[in-house]
């Protein structure tokens, strides 16, 4: 009998299991449900696919016996169990970064020195609603649309020049008065999961902002805020991903 699936099986399985001892710095006995149980709160990628590999742990043990000669197979899994075992095997110990999964797409930015009207215009003509705001190429913070939107409706109701405002106000000065905003810097070898894990942990996170080394004070290479997960699930679903 040809057990070539056995031995894909096996070879993904393993590197999961290698992977997993990574994560949870565990023993080389460790039991294999009991590292995907434990890892559920390190990683993203196993707390999504917690119940496959659970089910791939009792099944390795169905495939393979023990013998004095060494491992032998005993059984075949089908094509599509080992497909997704593979894939799994990919997600967790080579995942997509979030650099290729939005590839091409523009950062929406001001300049601190210029007016909040500038900011103003870019809401009107996108369909971002968040800005980085930069000085001098490193991030002063960040403008949201609903957060001006509030402010300028408070000072309408006061009365007082919208206009003005917006084109007397600096959006550096803005950051500075209202606050930067909640973001997360992380690298450019950020992978999807990475940005999915930061909003899940971090409430009221508003973007992850991707430079080269994760450090502020570098060049802004991508914003990602949560209005950018369809289009980084659009990019899972070409890999048959599960989305979030």
């Amino acid at each position: 009998m040809d057990y070539g699936n056995a031995a894909r099986f096996l070879k993904s399985y393993n590197k999961i299991e290698s992977q997993l001892k990574i994560l949870y710095n565990a023993r080389p006995t460790q039991n294999f449900t009991d590292l995907v149980k434990r890892c559920t709160d390190l990683n993203i990628t196993v707390r999504r696919y917690e119940n496959e590999l659970v089910d791939y742990g009792k099944l390795r043990n169905a495939i393979v016996h023990r013998a004095a000669e060494g491992e032998l197979f005993i059984a075949n899994p089908c094509d599509d169990v080992v497909s997704n075992i593979e894939f799994i095997e990919k997600q967790l110990c080579d995942p997509p970064a979030v650099l290729d999964a939005l590839k091409g797409r523009k950062l929406p930015s001001v300049f601190a020195v210029n007016p909040l009207s500038a900011a103003a215009e870019q809401f009107a003509e996108h369909v971002r609603k968040t800005l980085v705001v930069s000085d001098h190429g490193r991030t002063a913070g960040l403008i949201d649309c609903y957060a001006l939107l509030g402010d300028l409706a408070a000072l309408s109701a006061k009365g007082e020049d919208v206009n003005a405002f917006l084109s007397g106000t600096l959006c550096g000065e803005y950051c500075a008065r209202q606050g930067t905003g909640s973001c997360l810097f992380l690298s450019a070898e950020a992978t999807v999961f990475d940005v999915f894990e930061a909003f899940e942990r971090q409430k009221g996170l508003s973007a992850v902002l991707i430079t080269q080394t994760g450090d502020a004070s570098e060049k802004v290479k991508l914003m990602i805020t949560p209005t950018d997960f369809p289009a980084i699930n659009r990019y899972l679903e070409a890999f048959n991903a599960k989305t979030f």
